[in-house]
């Protein structure tokens, strides 16, 4: 599985050295003012997916780090919860036992 990982992240980058030298050139921006940067275009490219990539990327990281954080207090305060419980009762509670004048007899009444 490690080689087909390294197989992808190797065709990636190949893809992306091809767009680079294929797409070499400058690219005129217009900045405040009068005044003009000129840009090599797979540098604008990069520059921008990381302009919209990064936050995401943070606001998921922080999430995730909010629900880990949020996960282990909940486990701690179950453990303390379960230390500090008393044994319960069983939930279901043994059928009642059939008094002895209640039990059929195998002499029926009057006959000895």
């Amino acid at each position: 599985m490690q080689f087909l990982k390294i197989l992808f992240w190797c065709l990636l980058a190949f893809v992306a050295a091809v767009f680079t030298f294929g797409n070499w050139k400058w690219v005129p921006i217009q900045l405040f003012g009068n005044l003009v940067a000129d840009v090599n275009l797979p540098l604008l490219m990069v520059a921008m997916f990381l302009l919209g990539f990064l936050p995401t990327l943070i606001y998921q990281r922080a999430a995730r780090w909010r629900l880990k954080q949020r996960l282990t207090q909940a486990e701690q305060s179950l453990a303390t919860l379960r230390a500090n419980a008393t044994p319960a009762e069983p939930i279901f509670a043994p059928e009642p036992k059939m008094p002895p004048a209640a039990v059929p007899s195998a002499v029926p009444p009057g006959v000895s």
